[in-house]
């Protein structure tokens, strides 16, 4: 007998929790895609896909689509993200053994335009009911997280198990803490190469480049935080959607962070990205003739350095995306976006999608398209994805890869899982940080940016940087 997915969703009174979607940020197995006071938590798991390989997007878009196509859906919201809905997060290269993943929660509180809204997802059981939801929500709310390596299933975020919690962070509507805990006796340590030999694998990598083999490299690197107390992913995310309000906060099955850079975000036809490649530390500016902004300009846009590296990352995503679109638009002009820790060159990209074989491409399928990009990568691709291969060390995992959500509609955003880690145990979280690589890069100037990039889950962490 084949059971059936039906949906509910129905409206929720947003002054009841003034917070916003970060006031819902409350256990360490939670789901969330926030920005401002916006976005989707997601609370349980009722299903899951996972896959690894080249055709990982194509795989799960098929899974999903298969799952909504039958689908008892009641939604009397009808916005973007009301539904069924899956959050999902992708391994960043083909040949990596990380497991990506779509996972269906039980409970998803959405607000968008002001307006909120409440679904609930199961599979048989009878009807859903408004009052059944609202008791479902109340019980995710007032029970103890478990740890994340329990909700995660046997596969995990990262190399190891993901990590612990700490149970109930707070309760819709109060007050986020200001500052993380203080750590004590906590440790931070280099991942897979030294920053010694991190310096060593750009200068390499810029020597491929004045050899003409490619024409931009990007390079990351990882530091491991033990943090003794214990990891509480509710509370880093909860500092992170307060102090980066403008970027992407995620969180899922252990990978948290909180990205400025969106991949692709797609409404009903239209589909958006913001690329960023160019960026400076904010505490560069001190000391500084004329103010921070005023440097920032001079130093960003001034320079043909961070604008070749700029120029190379919009053109790699206008070429990808053009096949699927019937018009599309870019700034002339690069923008510069203040986040607290950096400064980043910004175009935002628009995109009127075409019907290509009779339907509008899925979110998925662009992405398979997109991914990776050169602000994420290099270019050319498969040149660039070798010599990661080869340079760094390591295996990425979901590090740079789509991060975000779907609904049956086809609507999503995704974001590149960027400035954030992955949670491997109980006191254990792995940060990244990656940086572009042009002729013109110096080593010591790189490895500077990424303790820059750390520094949004360092604070989190509660680790002066």
């Amino acid at each position: 007998m084949t059971s059936t997915f039906r949906t509910l969703t129905v409206p929720l009174d947003g002054t009841t929790f003034p917070g916003g979607l970060p006031s819902f940020l409350v256990r360490d197995d939670v789901l969330c895609w926030t920005r401002r006071e916006a976005g989707l938590v997601g609370f349980g798991e009722i299903t899951r896909f996972t896959a690894s390989g080249p055709d990982r997007f194509l795989e799960a878009d098929i899974w999903w689509r298969h799952l909504v196509l039958e689908a008892e859906i009641t939604d009397s919201v009808e916005l973007p993200g009301t539904g069924p809905v899956a959050f999902g997060s992708f391994a960043f290269s083909k040949v990596s053994s990380h497991r990506s993943r779509l996972i269906v929660p039980e409970i998803v509180v959405g607000v968008r335009d002001g307006r909120a809204w409440l679904t609930q997802m199961a599979f048989d059981g009878g009807p859903l009911t408004e009052a059944g939801a609202r008791a479902a929500l109340a019980g995710w709310l007032e029970s103890d997280a478990p740890s994340a390596a329990d909700s995660a299933g046997s596969d995990s975020a990262g190399s190891g198990s993901p990590a612990a919690g700490h149970g109930d962070a707070g309760r819709p509507g109060a007050a986020l803490p200001a500052e993380p805990a203080a750590a004590v006796a906590l440790k931070l340590e280099s991942g897979s190469l030294s920053e010694h030999d991190w310096m060593a694998a750009v200068t390499a990598g810029v020597e491929e480049i004045r050899a003409g083999k490619l024409e931009k490299l990007v390079l990351a690197r990882d530091v491991v935080a033990t943090i003794p107390e214990g990891v509480n992913a509710a509370a880093i995310l909860q500092q992170l959607a307060v102090r980066y309000r403008e970027c992407w906060t995620y969180g899922v099955d252990g990978l948290v962070g909180s990205t400025p850079e969106m991949l692709i975000q797609v409404e009903g036809r239209t589909a958006q990205a913001r690329v960023l490649a160019g960026t400076l530390d904010r505490r560069d500016a001190e000391g500084m003739a004329g103010s921070p902004l005023e440097f920032a300009e001079r130093v960003l846009a001034g320079s043909e350095k961070q604008r070749h590296e700029h120029e190379i990352a919009i053109q790699s995503l206008t070429t990808q995306l053009a096949p699927f679109s019937e018009a599309m638009n870019a700034h002339d002009e690069p923008f510069i976006l203040e986040l607290p820790n950096v400064w980043h060159l910004a175009s935002d990209v628009k995109a009127e999608l075409a019907e290509v074989e009779g339907h509008v491409p899925t979110c998925l399928a662009l992405i398979n398209a997109l991914h990776p990009t050169a602000a994420v990568c290099g270019t050319p691709t498969l040149v660039a994805g070798a010599l990661i291969r080869k340079l760094e060390h390591m295996d990425r995992g979901p590090y740079a890869g789509p991060v975000g959500w779907l609904d049956a509609a086809g609507n999503g955003e995704w974001g590149i899982a960027l400035r954030g880690a992955v949670i491997e145990a109980p006191d254990t979280i792995r940060l990244y940080a990656g940086c572009g690589i042009v002729e013109g890069s110096q080593p010591e100037a790189e490895l500077a940016e990424t303790w820059a990039k750390f520094r949004p889950m360092l604070e989190s962490l509660g680790i002066s940087s």
